[in-house]
């Protein structure tokens, strides 16, 4: 399955998500150190919904959503400024994450019989490895307005010029929110390029859906209808096998508890500190939009369905929050209070060619939808 089979016509964005002309409009939200403004945009529904969103990062800043009894509450971890996105200790909360999510083995890649290295900004196991676009990635870029119909949908642009941490060809991004009456957000991110390169951009929003950050989210049941997932090394770099979930803690085809198997003895889990894998959809839909996850939190009955276009999803149980990051109003981000789903490509697609290509052409788009559907029990 290659990456521009997953396209799909922008026009798919029928009422309520049509998108008019754009407004720079928005509210202040701090600087980028060159002094530039950054802003926050606010979309909201008939339903008390709200959703507010950066142009740093191309961001989600926060998700408000009722409970069964009606109550709103914030169920995403984050930062009240620009200053925290920017921050080294940011884990990349909410950000649009490129131009390839995930890990890539040793920074490198070939494309054409070219060799390409990438950041090493990252090293589980003591084993480095380039993550999430490198260095200075998509997420602390400002991205600007290209189109915006607040409260309902705003859409931003990035251009990343050729060779910018270390990719070729000189790549358009483009990342649209759009809320609807339904509760449902989605997300798409389209990209261009004047030469081949590689493209894998993934949405990286932290959940919890009691709306308490101080809470553990191991009470959250997940389901993930995949019967496979990627094996790593103990640099978290896929092996290139997909093994079976079948007798495994890695089984999520139905509900589960999030923290009664995260304890267990189990290769994949020791490496990982905990649930940090991408799962294999089995029924992925590269022209539609299939299930990819459904998060539930019994305490205040918040759910959240996932769809996407893409073939996998990574499961990331916030093991590496330690109380050392300080979001919304000074809250110390405690192990495991949030969560994310991230559908993508493969990790390390670039050098394992029996993974999904990430290759981009000139003439090709590359087109990643998500769909966040809120409810409740």
């Amino acid at each position: 399955m290659k990456t521009h089979t997953l396209l799909a016509a922008f026009a798919l964005l029928a009422t309520p998500f049509t998108l008019l002309s754009a407004s720079p409009a928005g509210e202040p939200f701090g600087k980028m150190p060159d002094g530039r403004p950054v802003s926050v945009f606010t979309l909201s529904n008939k339903n008390g919904v709200q959703v507010r969103v950066s142009d740093l990062g191309a961001t989600l800043v926060s998700v408000r959503v009722p409970d069964r009894k009606g109550v709103l509450a914030d169920v995403t971890h984050g930062f009240d400024s620009a200053a925290g996105y920017l921050s080294d200790e940011n884990p990349y909360f909410g950000a649009t994450v490129g131009r390839f999510g995930n890990r890539i083995a040793n920074g490198t890649f070939s494309l054409d019989g070219k060799s390409y290295r990438l950041a090493k900004n990252n090293a589980p196991g003591d084993m480095p490895c380039h993550l999430h676009g490198g260095t200075i990635g998509f997420n602390k870029k400002l991205w600007k307005v290209a189109a915006n119909d607040t409260p309902r949908s705003i859409t931003f642009e990035y251009t990343s010029p050729d060779g910018e941490e270390g990719y070729p060809g000189r790549l358009t991004a483009r990342v649209t929110y759009a809320l609807n009456d339904k509760n449902e957000l989605r997300w798409i991110a389209t990209a261009t390029t004047d030469k081949p390169t590689i493209v894998n951009i993934v949405h990286h929003p932290y959940w919890n859906l009691t709306g308490d950050p101080s809470r553990s989210i191991n009470d959250h049941r997940l389901t993930i209808p995949a019967s496979r997932y990627l094996p790593t090394d103990a640099g978290l770099i896929p092996t290139g096998k997909l093994d079976a979930v079948k007798g495994t803690p890695m089984d999520f085809r139905k509900a589960h508890r999030i923290g009664d198997r995260v304890g267990e003895s189990f290769e994949a889990l020791t490496y990982g500190g905990g649930y940090d894998h991408c799962w294999v959809l089995d029924r992925p839909k590269p022209d539609g939009l299939a299930v990819a996850a459904r998060l539930e939190d019994p305490s205040t009955g918040r759910r959240l369905t996932v769809r996407s276009n893409q073939p996998a999803i990574q499961f990331y149980g916030g093991n590496f929050l330690d109380g050392t990051v300080k979001g919304k109003n000074g809250t110390a981000y405690q192990h495991r209070t949030a969560l994310c789903l991230e559908t993508e490509n493969f990790p390390d697609a670039p050098n394992q060619a029996a993974f999904p290509s990430a290759r981009l052409n000139p003439g090709e788009t590359y087109r990643h939808e998500m769909l966040y559907q809120f409810g409740v029990k």
